[in-house]
């Protein structure tokens, strides 16, 4: 008797992209605004992270600072030791708070932890958590895709427990028929909705800074994806907004204005030289030959576009839209 297996294979069309972090840089820039309202240092405590050098869990007694973001959402950012001081880990708290505050509302909702360490690894998302590996983040902004790395893990924290596994999504990805990525597809439950959610972003709200062809390849590849985002009603600020300026947040020994700003800040309250103001961008890198500084006014109109913290000796520094 001749005995036959037969075993149904589902094959899918090659997606049109390996990972869609890559697809496009201007997504969201550096320029995008930040929801950003203050990051302030509370001390050193123990607190358990993920590691990816380890790979595993670490307890460390790290720097603590409370992330408020001006849409009511806050977070704690958790910098591990080995970063040596309260001034080293204070530059990438406000770093990190200020790019991850650029991200719509809905994926900043579940984000309780900013877990950062030093390394070259990938970042990760979940467990109410972003983790950041500043060595990695350098590669990331050299190719311009800081903010389309940090999308894709903040959808991995905010949305995919809702929605990964939802009956909603899962009729989208049928009907679709395809996947947007080779990385969706290889792993269409755990990363198929991070995968989509910056296409979905890029096309329906940054057409105008994508090609012709990544939008075609998009809206034919997965409509009924996007349509699935487009009906779950999620909270773009600050995004969609481009024009939120930021918060100025005062200090009792001077005050600052205008903010956000396109010549002159005037700086009121105390006495100050040239020799006592820096002004960087938030990658750290330092603009203060591009400024001048008279009687109380730091003219700024020789920066590029974007977001600066203004830095006076002894005094608290402040983060300034031109």
């Amino acid at each position: 008797m001749l005995m036959m297996m037969i075993t149904s294979i589902i094959i899918y069309a090659q997606p049109p992209y390996w990972g869609t972090i890559f697809i496009d840089p201007d997504i969201i820039t550096f320029s995008d605004p930040s929801a950003i309202q203050s990051t302030t240092y509370t001390g050193q405590g123990m607190v358990t992270m993920y590691d990816r050098r380890v790979p595993g869990w670490v307890t460390v007694n790290a720097y603590l600072f409370d992330v408020v973001w001006d849409d009511g959402l806050t977070s704690i950012a958790q910098i591990n030791p080995e970063f040596g001081d309260v001034a080293a880990a204070t530059v990438e708290a406000e770093k990190y708070a200020f790019l991850i505050g650029q991200l719509p509302n809905c994926l900043r909702a579940d984000v309780n932890e900013i877990w950062i360490h030093l390394g070259v690894e990938l970042f990760g998302g979940g467990n109410n958590s972003i983790l950041i590996h500043t060595g990695q983040s350098i590669n990331y902004e050299d190719d311009g895709i800081i903010e389309e790395t940090l999308v894709h893990e903040a959808t991995h924290t905010s949305l995919d427990a809702d929605h990964a596994a939802s009956s909603g999504w899962i009729n989208a990805q049928n009907e679709d028929d395809e996947f947007i990525s080779t990385y969706a597809q290889d792993n269409p439950i755990t990363e198929d909705v991070a995968e989509s959610y910056l296409t979905w972003l890029a096309v329906r709200y940054r057409e105008d800074n994508i090609s012709v062809q990544d939008y075609t390849s998009i809206t034919q590849t997965i409509p009924n994806r996007l349509n699935y985002f487009d009906s779950i009603n999620c909270d773009l600020y600050p995004f969609e907004d481009n024009t939120t300026s930021l918060n100025i947040i005062e200090t009792q020994n001077f005050k600052t204005y205008p903010n956000p700003v396109s010549d002159i800040i005037q700086i009121n309250g105390t006495d100050l030289s040239k020799d006592d103001i820096k002004i960087y961008n938030l990658l750290g890198q330092d603009f203060t030959d591009l400024i001048s500084y008279e009687n109380g006014k730091v003219n700024v109109s020789e920066l590029p576009r974007g977001y600066y913290v203004l830095r006076i000796k002894a005094f608290a520094d402040k983060v300034y839209k031109q």
